[in-house]
């Protein structure tokens, strides 16, 4: 028992870490290029990340960009319909595609 609850207070200590002196987060842009339904991939996209998650993936094919939107909408619960599934693919296609 006294093994359980050292672990436990060790587990927990980090909770309690404090820092005395201002934390600036740095602000980062990302660019995204601007296109047709360009509003519609903002809605449906930055509801759970920044645009830096597209343009770090740098040009892909078509089959890459369905796979990601549907790996949103299957494994992460994304409310994406399949009209606006459709427009996001083909704006990150005609904007980040790399033409296959």
């Amino acid at each position: 028992m006294k093994k359980l609850i050292l672990v436990a207070l060790l587990a927990l200590t980090p909770l309690a870490a404090q820092v005395d002196e201002k934390v600036e987060v740095p602000y980062v842009d990302f660019p995204i290029k601007m296109g047709k339904e360009f509003a519609t991939v903002q809605g449906q996209c930055l509801m759970c990340h920044s645009f830096g998650y597209i343009i770090n993936q740098g040009p892909q094919s078509r089959k890459h960009w369905k796979h990601v939107i549907k790996k949103m909408v299957v494994a992460f619960k994304a409310p994406i319909s399949d009209k606006d599934a459709k427009i996001v693919e083909d704006y990150l296609v005609e904007h980040y595609g790399n033409g296959k």
